[in-house]
């Protein structure tokens, strides 16, 4: 309630204030000049803090730039030859220049949306972590030193045949790895078949 009552106070002071502005007896403002009354090169702390930092004193030098009222004369003859150019334009040709502009301005701002986006998601691809480190370091251990992997020996490899030669075990072991692969699905009678004629195959260079 209170800010509501300084509001409506407010309110009708302003518009009291128009009343009186736009009363055809009160002179225009434009027609007043403002006069300083203290000019002093010394630095004033009222006025820093009424201009927040910005005019840290109140001299000769910045009073013609803070109390003027009409800009420069090279800006004034600008902005009368941009008055008349635009007095010269007809109204159809103002409207078609006008939306000449704004879809100007919408293609600049959508091909900005546009590249800020492709940025963003390119980005989050390369943020984005594409493989699991601990799996790296995994496999690359098992490959270099072989860490992780079973020792144990298939069944049937010939570890329960001992042969006397040193060569024959090898030829048996190494036929026995390469039974496993194409006869999984095999019935397990034919396996001790093949691997008796393996084994007959190896031991036959030996005999005399």
């Amino acid at each position: 309630p209170s800010v509501l009552d300084s509001f409506a106070l407010l309110s009708g002071q302003l518009n009291t204030l128009n009343k009186v502005l736009k009363h055809e007896k009160t002179p225009l403002l434009r027609n007043q000049v403002i006069i300083p009354l203290v000019l002093s090169p010394d630095r004033d702390e009222e006025i820093m803090r009424q201009t927040e930092g910005r005019v840290p004193v109140f001299s000769h030098e910045v009073v013609p730039d803070h109390l003027r009222t009409k800009p420069d004369p090279e800006v004034e003859e600008q902005e009368k030859q941009l008055i008349t150019d635009a007095a010269r334009i007809s109204p159809d040709a103002a409207q078609k220049q006008i939306q000449s502009l704004n879809k100007m301005c919408s293609n600049l701002l959508e091909k900005i949306s546009k590249e800020e986006r492709e940025s963003e998601s390119g980005g989050l691809r390369q943020n984005k972590q594409t493989f699991n480190p601990a799996d790296t370091n995994a496999l690359v251990a098992a490959v270099a030193f072989g860490k992780g992997l079973s020792n144990r020996r298939p069944p049937g490899s010939g570890g329960s045949v001992q042969s006397g030669q040193p060569g024959a075990g090898t030829i048996i072991a190494g036929a026995s790895g390469i039974q496993q692969v194409p006869m999984t699905g095999a019935p397990a009678q034919q396996q001790p078949m093949l691997a008796g004629v393996q084994m007959a195959t190896a031991g036959q260079p030996g005999k005399e």
